[in-house]
């Protein structure tokens, strides 16, 4: 997939996982962006390993399925986001 794939899909990914993240969160559109793009490569990695068993770093393909593992791994990188800065806060 290329690069512009990957920042709309992150883009798309970053802005509803944050709708779906309970509270507020700061941060602008970059922020989002970057947050979505981790957050495909996560739930890349998470599903290829669920699916072959072996761990591999890969981003989900931009189609529905791929958009909704890009979600949960973008819920889950914001998680680690704000968990960690608000410790180091």
């Amino acid at each position: 997939m290329n690069i512009i794939a990957w920042i709309v899909l992150g883009l798309l990914a970053g802005a509803i996982a944050k709708l779906i993240y309970p509270g507020r969160q700061g941060g602008g559109i970059l922020l989002t962006m970057a947050l979505g793009v981790v957050g495909a490569f996560m739930g890349g990695t998470l599903m290829t390993l669920i699916d072959t068993g072996t761990l591999q770093i890969t981003a989900t393909a931009l189609s529905i399925p791929g958009v909704f593992v890009a979600i949960f791994g973008s819920l889950i990188a914001i998680w680690l986001w704000y968990t960690l800065a608000g410790r180091a806060a």
